[in-house]
């Protein structure tokens, strides 16, 4: 029986259920109400029914049953558009809400944050106490998989202080669940148990099994953090026999996983490995992205600790290449492949030594025979010995050059010798910076119908041309989000033309774009471009324990990346602060004072053209 067929017949059985079958539809689409047949059915319907083009109620369906990020991502902003326009807060700030869901499933967590908020603000206004508390469980699970515990506590007590007072058994199983959760990443294991055990109770006296299975998952990955196998294999074999039912491919996946993991602390690898294998092939089988990349991992580190370091390193590379199959960067591959030249490396090392000492230990028992021997014998030994520690440290210090230049690939020297010092880096605040964004037009309809592999062959066709662009014009390059480009001028050196740079580069960027889409010689796809900047002060720094990466924060990063937003295709738009230290220097188009979302009114130009060719002096 699927999820949808399972609610008709819950609802016929009392009155009294039909909310409560509806609002678990939907408040479960945080992560246990995904049925892909479902959303098929429902699209079907949409597409050939031509009055149901505006039908709120099965938008909001098919993009709760979706189960690829993307689609759900689109059907969810078809909503909104349609909700808005008919004046339907209710519809607006649920469309807000999977849209929510669905950023947070591609890992766009600042995203998903935003639109969570901005649905926040829809449902305030309706003043609805129990859509309020969902919205704020639906945060605390933004929060909690961007591993913020703190902001995740608040909005899942907030939540849940609301449901107790509702006295909502229903919803307030549901918020449970989702604490629980949040408190087995964080090894509070006795609290998670309580809510988990609660709200399992909750889900089997109301008769609702998926919420019940999904509790069984997670009281065995409790269980098995705790050290009790027996009942974690139990519970989580009960909860993989119950997702089946509904095809819930994504959580059966991840709990194979944790069944790998007992397997393998019981010794038995041979079930281990198969258990890992499954959930690996459920995941391409159903194009589950993050748990493809989860799964590989996992056996990465199984066939590590069996001794093949051949199949553990192809696992692992497979790990490194699709987690990264969207942004692709060349530099973290290069990191990955970095790292593990070096443990093969190191490994060989301590093989040739202990074949070194048996050698040698031999010609101490030669040489105890044969006395006459002896000095030749262990000079030559000795010799060997010295040039083999030559050669080693040879070895060593060309892997820490090349560590080293690949950290000089991602931050910036001064950064970066502060970060090697210090082991952390002080953010210093820049009071005259101009900051760029870049997104290309439509990029999400074509990653919908284009291979992961000519997505990132056109991304990097264009995003390789921009680095050049940034590094002739002494610019630094701050990171890519997506398909959005971001660079900077005037950090981490102060510079007093940061914002004629930009606009320099900002212009070759924008003829590159052109001319490839003219000419279209190389193979992929060829995307048109938005580009925006913002002058102003900044933090930069570096901040985290892991993945390093140098970053700028500020109302300045804020408002240039709303200059992009706003502006328009081929087009370079710039805010009122860039327009003051450019305008003798450049023709601009006054466009007026445009709205931007949480800043109000705002003056914005247009980058035409030159009024003068003025030489830069490039550091």
């Amino acid at each position: 029986m699927n999820l949808l067929t399972y609610f008709l017949s819950y609802i016929t059985n009392s009155p009294k259920k039909i909310f409560l079958a509806f609002f678990l539809c939907f408040s479960f689409l945080t992560g246990l109400s995904q049925n892909q047949k479902t959303a098929d059915s429902l699209k079907h319907i949409y597409y050939s029914d031509k009055q149901k083009a505006n039908d709120l109620k099965l938008l909001e369906d098919i993009a709760i049953n979706e189960t690829k990020p993307d689609s759900s991502l689109k059907y969810s902003e078809i909503l909104i558009s349609h909700a808005v326009t008919d004046s339907n807060l209710t519809m607006t700030y649920r469309g807000y809400i999977q849209k929510g869901a669905a950023l947070r499933m591609k890992g766009d967590y600042e995203k998903a944050l935003e639109a969570l908020f901005t649905g926040m603000e829809y449902v305030l206004r309706a003043n609805k106490a129990v859509d309020v508390a969902s919205l704020y469980i639906a945060i605390g699970n933004v929060y909690s998989l961007n591993e913020n515990s703190s902001n995740a506590d608040l909005y899942y007590k907030k939540g849940l202080e609301i449901f107790r007072k509702e006295k909502d058994s229903v919803l307030l199983g549901k918020a449970l669940y989702n604490a629980g959760d949040e408190f087995i990443r964080t090894d509070r294991l006795e609290i998670a148990e309580n809510y988990t055990q609660e709200a399992a109770a909750i889900f089997d006296r109301i008769g609702f099994p998926i919420g019940k299975a999904y509790c069984l998952g997670n009281l065995g990955r409790i269980f098995a953090r705790a050290g009790n196998d027996v009942q974690a294999e139990q519970y989580l074999n009960n909860a993989i026999n119950l997702l089946e039912d509904f095809e819930d491919f994504n959580a059966i996946s991840v709990y194979l996983t944790y069944m790998a993991d007992l397997y393998m602390e019981k010794g038995d690898e041979e079930k281990a490995l198969a258990y890992a294998e499954r959930s690996l092939d459920l995941a391409r089988k159903h194009n589950l992205k993050d748990q493809i990349s989860a799964s590989n991992f996992k056996l990465s580190q199984l066939y590590e600790a069996v001794g093949d370091s051949a199949r553990s390193y192809k696992y692992y590379k497979d790990y490194i290449t699709f987690r990264d199959s969207v942004t692709n960067l060349e530099s973290i591959r290069k990191m990955a492949d970095l790292r593990t030249n070096f443990e093969v490396s190191q490994k060989q090392n301590e093989v040739d030594l202990l074949n070194q000492q048996r050698r040698y230990q031999k010609n101490i028992v030669v040489a105890a025979v044969i006395a006459v021997g002896l000095f030749m014998l262990l000079a030559v030994g000795l010799y060997r010995r010295n040039n083999f520690i030559r050669r080693t440290n040879l070895i060593i210090q060309r892997e820490k050059n090349r560590s080293e230049h690949l950290l000089l690939n991602i931050l910036p020297e001064e950064t970066a010798a502060e970060l090697k010092k210090n082991g952390k880096v002080q953010a210093k605040r820049f009071e005259n910076v101009s900051v760029l964004f870049t997104d290309f037009e439509s990029f999400t309809n074509y990653s919908e119908s284009l291979s992961p592999e000519e997505l990132v062959k056109s991304v990097d066709f264009y995003f390789s041309k921009f680095d050049k662009i940034v590094e002739k014009h002494g610019l630094e390059k701050i990171k890519t989000i997506g398909d959005s480009y971001m660079c900077a001028a005037g950090v981490p050196f102060p510079v007093p033309d940061h914002a004629e740079r930009l606009i320099l580069a900002a212009r070759e960027m924008l003829d590159f774009v052109l001319e490839a889409k003219q000419q279209k010689q190389d193979r992929g796809v060829r995307f048109d471009i938005r580009l925006g900047i913002n002058s102003g002060p900044v933090i930069a720094g570096v901040v985290g324990l892991k993945k390093f990466a140098y970053d700028i924060w500020g109302d300045t990063v804020n408002i240039a990346s709303r200059m992009e937003a706003c502006s328009e295709t081929g087009k370079i738009n710039i805010s009122e602060n860039t327009y003051k230290l450019i305008k003798d220097k450049y023709k601009c188009e006054y466009r007026g004072e445009i709205e931007v979302k949480n800043k109000g009114k705002m003056k914005m130009y247009f980058v035409t053209g030159i009024l003068k060719e003025k030489s830069v002096d490039v550091v």
